[in-house]
C-alpha cells in the first residue's frame, strides 16, 4: 500500500491519535513538516490519502506554502484520493474547493458538546452518534464547499464539519491525545488570556481537568471517522 501524507503545519500540532490508529491498522504513513519548511509536493500519486493539520495561522495568510497545498488538494479530489482536514486543514480543503474561510462569531478553546447530522451522509461517518464532546482551538470557520454535505455543528459554531464522498473537514480536533492538550495549553496560553471574554473559552485548569475520559470518549468518535475514511484510500 502507498502511504498516507500527513501535513503538519506547528510543530505541537501532529499526526496525535491518527497516527496512533494508522499504526494499530498496519498503515504506512509519512509526514510533510511544513513548519520545518519541507515542501509540498507537486503530485498526489505516491499517496494513498492525503491528511491536513491544524495550525495556528490562517488559511488567507499571504505563506508561500498555501498555493501549491490548495492545488495538491484539488489534484487530490480530481484523482479521488481521499482528504482528511483537521481545522485549519478542513479549512484548507473548504477553500480549495471555492469555500470561504472567515471569523468565526467568537473563538471556541476547549473541550464542547457537537452535534451530528440527522442524515445518512452523517450516519454513514458517525454511526448512531447523535451528540459528542469534542475539543476545539479556532477562531476561524469554513463554507461548506459546493457538493459537500453539512454533518456536524456545535452552539458557537454552525459549520463544524462537512463530508464528500471519501472526503472529510472537520473545524473540530478529533486527534487530541492528552499530551497535546497539555502542550497546547502551555503553548498558546496567551491565547487563552486574550480568549477569555467568549464564552466559548474554557480555562486550562478546565480542559486538563479530566483529560485523560475526555481523550478516550474523543479516541471511539475518532475510531469511527477513520475508520470510514481508510476504506477509500487507493
Amino acid at each position: 500500500m502507498k502511504q498516507v501524507v500527513v501535513f503538519r503545519h506547528a510543530c505541537c500540532e501532529g499526526a496525535g491519535y491518527l497516527g496512533t490508529f494508522l499504526a494499530q491498522h498496519a498503515i504506512p504513513w509519512c509526514e510533510v513538516r511544513i513548519d520545518k519548511g519541507e515542501p509540498v509536493p507537486d503530485s498526489v500519486e505516491a499517496y494513498s490519502g492525503i491528511v491536513l493539520m491544524g495550525g495556528p495561522m490562517s488559511v488567507n495568510d499571504d505563506l508561500p506554502w498555501i498555493p501549491p497545498l490548495l492545488q495538491l488538494i484539488r489534484q487530490a479530489v480530481e484523482k479521488d484520493v481521499p482528504l482528511l482536514g483537521h481545522c485549519l486543514g478542513g479549512q484548507l480543503i473548504s477553500k480549495a474547493l471555492g469555500g470561504v474561510v472567515s471569523k468565526n462569531p467568537v473563538k471556541e478553546i476547549g473541550w464542547g458538546q457537537v452535534q451530528v447530522a440527522d442524515d445518512p451522509a452523517a450516519r454513514d461517518w458517525f454511526g448512531d452518534l447523535q451528540v459528542f464532546n469534542s475539543f476545539h482551538w479556532h477562531g476561524e470557520t469554513f463554507s461548506v464547499p459546493q457538493g459537500a454535505t453539512h454533518v456536524l455543528s456545535s452552539p458557537y459554531c454552525v459549520n463544524q464539519a462537512y463530508v464528500m464522498g471519501k472526503h472529510i473537514g472537520l473545524q473540530c480536533h478529533i486527534e487530541m491525545t492528552p499530551d497535546m492538550v497539555k502542550m497546547w495549553t502551555e503553548q498558546w496560553k496567551n491565547d487563552i488570556a486574550t480568549s477569555a471574554a467568549s464564552p466559548a473559552v474554557q480555562s486550562a485548569e478546565t480542559m486538563l481537568a479530566k483529560v485523560s475520559e475526555d481523550c478516550d470518549v474523543l479516541h471511539a468518535v475518532a475510531d469511527k471517522v477513520y475508520s470510514r475514511w481508510i476504506q477509500g484510500l487507493v
